[in-house]
């Protein structure tokens, strides 16, 4: 199980447990831990929270984005981590919960770069330390992505859960992320293998039943099979779920728009905020509605 807690003790001496301190007395409280299942050794590795949120931001953020979306990104990852703390849920190092880096790993990625981009990457997680995302006094479900459409999603239109604070919104900075539109070609009998349907051999591939409020694919029909369009995203391992796809003879060609799932910020939204001079915590106020930032530490002590 995860653990994130209050070390209380520095450095004492097992034998006697008293504390190496000139006045005898306790040590002021230690950083919080994180424990994290590292998926290249299948090992719980233990490491400070602070540590841990700059790890997940240099995994998750490109360190060229502006230090207020740096720091947003921080906040999210801080939050989510507790959240899976007070869940008693394990972490691991991979998308399945957030990817995290540490230093061997940064160093292996940035290269030369090494240096400047771990420290703006840590001035960023310093500069918001202990601060978290907070909706009706419980941490929210901190949830973001890498690009939308130019909206993000309500999160029952894609996870069937509705959250107050992960509602639809514009994010018409999307739109300048080098992922915004992308092509992805399958080849027509994967796909029909994948789908379990028969395609056609040219054409709209399908009838959009529905739309999101976010404008991504709710319900479609193809060849007289109904999916959602979240299944076919994820059936189909596209980058969205705001898709159209065309049979071209032996090939189905995906066109999409926006990277990740939609819910909640949008990393180049983030980024695009922030260089219009927006602080991270104008941004989490916009992709968060009626969250406010408060401190871990209340929530570590209950």
């Amino acid at each position: 199980m995860t653990l994130l807690f209050i070390m209380i003790a520095a450095i004492a001496v097992p034998a006697t447990g008293i504390w190496l301190s000139e006045t005898n007395t306790p040590p002021a409280e230690q950083e919080p831990t994180v424990d994290v299942v590292r998926t290249d050794t299948q090992k719980t590795e233990s490491v400070p929270l602070e540590s841990y949120v700059a790890g997940v931001v240099a995994a998750e953020m490109p360190a060229s984005f502006e230090k207020e979306a740096l720091k947003a990104q921080a906040v999210a990852a801080r939050t989510f981590i507790l959240t899976q703390t007070l869940k008693g849920n394990d972490v691991t190092d991979t998308v399945d919960d957030q990817v995290y880096k540490d230093e061997q790993d940064q160093k292996n990625m940035w290269g030369s770069e090494y240096e400047e981009n771990k420290g703006k990457i840590e001035e960023a997680a310093r500069e918001t330390e202990g601060k978290i995302l907070v909706y009706n006094n419980e941490p929210i479900t901190a949830a973001f992505f890498s690009s939308g459409n130019g909206q993000t999603e309500n999160s029952e239109d894609y996870w069937q859960s509705a959250e107050p604070y992960l509602i639809s919104v514009a994010s018409p900075w999307d739109k300048e992320a080098p992922n915004f539109e992308q092509e992805v070609e399958l080849p027509k009998q994967e796909a029909e293998e994948k789908l379990g349907v028969s395609l056609p051999d040219s054409g709209v591939i399908g009838d959009v039943t529905q739309r999101t409020a976010g404008g991504r694919i709710a319900s479609i029909t193809i060849e007289g099979k109904s999916f959602t369009g979240r299944e076919v995203r994820e059936l189909l391992d596209l980058p969205s779920a705001d898709f159209q796809m065309i049979a071209d003879g032996t090939e189905v060609v995906v066109k999409t728009k926006g990277y990740g799932h939609g819910v909640g910020m949008s990393q180049y939204g983030a980024n695009g905020m922030a260089k219009e001079g927006k602080t991270y915590e104008e941004i989490t106020a916009y992709y968060y509605p009626g969250a406010s930032l408060e401190e871990a530490s209340v929530f570590l002590t209950r």
